[in-house]
C-alpha cells in the first residue's frame, strides 16, 4: 500500500468494485470503505466452475447463448467439458473476443478485422458487454458475501452505494467508454441518469497498471535517478504503452511523459498465427479435423512456455501418427521457427512501441514494467529484454499475478490517484467560420467557397479549423482550455442555444481547415441554453453591408468552448457572461459512436 493512503473520510459505508473485462480473460477486484479506515485492495479469486480449490484471480470472457438469445454459460462456467454435447445439440453460440468489437477506427490495423470472431446474430457489442459485466456483479456479490464475517449484512450495507471503476485499452476514447457505459446502465448497475452516470469511472489499462506497480513498490528504485518509467500491458487482444515520472514538487503524484499507444497485437493474434499455419499444413490430411484441439493446446499450454525449442501440441489418441507432418504418438511438433514467426509481428511492434516512447518520453526512461496476461510468455520477455539491453533500460515483470495487475490497479487508480497530469493525444478544436482576407494566400485559394454574412455584410469563409487543444501537450486535472467564438443573427430568439461540435484531428502537422480526409472525427457535442441572455442583447449595426449598402441590425452573442482532459474523460462545456457573471453549460458530452469499427457492415 503506498504511504500517502489515509483514512477514508466519508461519512457511510461505501463499495468500490473495479471490472476488467480483457479479451481473453476478465479479472475483479474490490474496496470496501469504512469511515475512517484506511481501505485496503482484495480480488475475487473464486468463481463458478474454477478446477482450482484457491481459486483463479481471472475467468474466460467467454459467453454462450442459445438459438432464443438466452445466457446459457459464462465464463469458467462456459469451458466445462460437459457442456460441449448439450452446446453441439441445442446450437449455443459463443461470443468471445467482443471487445475488440468496440475498437475505435484509428486503431484497426489490417490483420485485425478477419481475425476477430463476429458476434452472435441480433446481439450488439453492448448487449454481450452488459450481459458479461452482470455476471461479474453476481460473482463479485457471490464472494464477497461468502467471505466477509456476516456478508450478507455487509453487502446490505454497500448494496446501494457502489462506485464502479471500469478498465479499456490505452486506445479506446470517449465512444468506447460511452459504449461501456451504456452496457453498465443496462446491465442493471446503476441507474440511467446523471447520478447514476457518475457512479461509473474509466481508467485505461496502462495508467492502472502504473497504479498496480506503485502500490507494490516496484517503481521506487527505478524513479531515484530522476528518470521516467514505461509500463508495456501486454494482454490477450491490445498492447498498451504509458510512460510515467514522478510530478515535480509534488511527492507520490506521476504524470504522463509522453503519449500512450494501443496495438493490435496481443496474444490471440499469435494464436491466430498459429492456427492459419496448422489450418494450411494439415489442410489435406486426416489431421485436418484436429487444427481446433491443436489451437487450443497451443494456446493454453504451450504458447506461454515456448523458448525458441521445438515446440510439442498434444492431441487425438496415441495412435495418431505420421511422421511426414512430423506427428508422433498424438503430437504434433512445430519446429521453432515456425512459432517464432507466430509471435514475431507481435514481438516486433512491441520493440518499436518502446523505442517510440522513449525516444518522445519528456525525460530518459530507465525501466520498463511488463504487465498482463501476454507478459507471462518466456519467448517474448526474452525477446523484449534483448531490445531494450542496448537502450540501457531494465525491463522487470512483476513475479506475482500478472495478469491481475489492471484490475487492482484500477481499484488503486479510485483510492490514490497518483496520475495528476496527461498527455493530448490528438489535437482538439471545432469547426468556424473566419473573415475573408484578401490579402492571405490560403483566403484567395478558396475564394470560391466565400459568403456574404447576411448580419454583418461581411465576406466569411468556411471550414475553417481552430484549435483549442494542441497535441502532444501536458494537461493537468484542473487546467482548462478555452476558446472565444461568436454567432450573429437578426433575431435575438435564434441565439437562445449554442451548439459546438468538437472534432479531433489524427493527422499530422498542424490543420487549418477541415477537411474530409477521413483524418477529422466527430468527438462529441456540446449544448447549452443561453436563452436567458437573449434579452439583455444589444442590437449591433454592420458598418458595410454588401447586400443592401445600408447597415443592418443584427445581435450578437459571444460564448467560449471549455475542454477538460485532464481526467481520464473528456469534459466539455459552453461558458458565456450574465450580468458579468460567467455561466456554464452542464459538463455533459454526447459521443459520437461513429468512431466505432462495425464489424457487422
Amino acid at each position: 500500500m503506498p504511504s500517502g493512503r489515509g483514512p477514508y473520510g466519508g461519512t457511510t459505508r461505501k463499495l468500490v468494485l473495479a471490472f476488467d473485462v480483457g479479451t481473453t480473460f476478465s479479472g475483479i477486484s474490490y474496496s470496501i470503505l469504512d469511515p475512517g479506515q484506511v481501505p485496503e485492495i482484495r480480488g475475487v479469486t473464486r468463481f463458478p466452475a474454477q478446477e482450482k480449490v484457491g481459486g483463479s484471480s481471472k475467468i474466460p470472457t467467454i459467453i454462450y447463448y442459445d438459438k432464443s438469445g438466452k445466457v446459457r454459460a459464462v465464463g469458467a462456467e462456459a469451458t466445462r467439458d460437459e457442456l460441449q454435447d448439450l452446446i453441439e445439440e441445442e446450437g449455443w453460440v459463443k461470443a468471445e473476443w467482443f471487445k475488440l468489437h468496440m475498437r475505435p477506427k484509428s486503431i484497426s490495423g489490417p490483420n485485425s478485422i478477419s481475425d476477430i470472431p463476429p458476434l452472435p446474430a441480433g446481439k450488439s457489442v453492448i448487449d454481450i458487454f452488459s450481459d458479461y459485466i452482470r455476471y461479474l456483479y453476481t460473482c463479485a456479490k457471490t464472494y464477497i458475501t461468502d467471505s466477509h464475517v456476516t456478508g450478507s449484512k455487509l453487502w446490505a450495507s454497500v448494496e446501494s452505494n457502489i462506485e464502479y471503476v471500469l478498465t479499456h485499452p490505452n486506445g479506446w476514447e470517449g465512444a468506447q467508454q460511452q459504449q461501456m457505459r451504456r452496457a453498465a446502465v443496462k446491465a442493471g448497475l446503476v441507474p440511467d441518469n446523471d447520478e447514476g452516470h457518475a457512479r461509473i469511472r474509466f481508467v485505461t489499462e496502462g495508467e492502472a497498471s502504473l497504479h498496480f506497480c506503485i502500490r507494490n513498490g516496484l517503481t521506487t528504485e527505478a524513479l531515484k535517478k530522476g528518470g521516467g518509467v514505461l509500463i508495456v500491458d501486454a494482454g490477450g487482444g491490445t498492447i498498451d504503452l504509458s510512460a510515467y515520472g514522478e510530478a515535480p514538487n509534488k511527492k507520490g503524484a506521476f504524470e504522463e511523459i509522453a503519449t500512450p499507444q494501443c496495438h493490435l497485437q496481443g496474444s490471440v493474434y499469435v494464436t491466430a498465427r498459429a492456427k492459419a499455419f496448422l489450418h494450411d499444413f494439415l489442410k489435406d490430411t486426416k489431421f485436418a479435423d484436429d487444427v481446433e484441439a491443436m489451437t487450443t493446446y497451443f494456446d493454453k499450454s504451450a504458447k506461454l512456455t515456448f523458448n525458441s525449442n521445438p515446440l510439442f501440441i498434444k492431441f487425438g489418441s496415441a495412435r495418431d501418427r505420421d511422421p511426414k507432418f512430423r506427428i508422433r504418438g498424438g503430437q504434433l511438433t512445430l519446429l521453432g521457427e515456425h512459432v517464432e514467426e507466430f509471435f514475431e509481428p507481435s514481438v516486433s511492434c512491441i520493440v518499436r512501441a518502446i523505442k517510440m516512447q522513449c525516444i518522445t518520453a519528456r525525460r530518459p526512461v530507465s525501466a520498463v514494467f511488463l504487465v498482463g496476461g501476454f507478459s507471462a510468455s518466456e519467448y517474448l520477455f526474452t525477446k523484449l529484454k534483448e531490445a531494450v539491453q542496448p537502450l540501457n533500460i531494465d525491463l522487470c515483470r512483476p513475479d506475482s499475478h500478472l495478469n491481475k495487475a489492471v484490475a487492482d490497479g484500477a481499484v488503486s487508480f479510485y483510492l490514490d490517484h497518483s496520475v495528476s497530469v496527461r498527455v493530448s493525444r490528438y489535437i482538439y478544436g471545432t469547426k468556424c467560420c473566419i473573415r475573408y482576407d484578401v490579402n492571405d494566400l490560403e483566403h484567395l485559394a478558396r475564394s470560391s467557397s466565400a459568403f456574404l454574412d447576411a448580419t454583418e455584410g461581411q465576406l466569411y469563409l468556411p471550414n475553417a479549423f481552430d484549435v483549442i487543444l494542441d497535441k502532444d501537450v501536458q494537461v493537468s486535472e484542473t487546467q482548462e482550455f478555452r476558446r472565444t467564438y461568436y454567432r450573429s443573427a437578426k433575431d435575438r430568439s435564434d441565439l437562445a442555444e449554442q451548439t459546438a461540435i468538437i472534432h479531433c484531428y489524427r493527422g499530422t502537422g498542424q490543420p487549418h481547415w477541415f477537411e474530409n480526409d477521413g483524418l477529422f472525427t466527430n468527438l462529441c457535442t456540446v449544448e447549452a441554453d443561453t436563452s436567458a441572455i437573449c434579452n439583455s442583447l444589444s442590437p449591433q449595426r454592420s458598418l458595410n453591408s454588401r447586400s443592401s449598402g445600408r447597415p443592418q441590425r443584427y445581435f450578437q452573442i459571444a460564448f467560449d468552448v471549455v475542454l477538460s482532459f485532464g481526467l481520464t474523460e473528456l469534459k466539455a462545456q459552453i461558458a458565456w457572461k450574465e450580468n458579468g457573471v460567467e455561466k456554464r453549460s452542464p459538463a455533459r458530452i454526447v459521443y459520437d459512436v461513429v468512431d466505432v469499427v462495425d464489424d457487422t457492415e
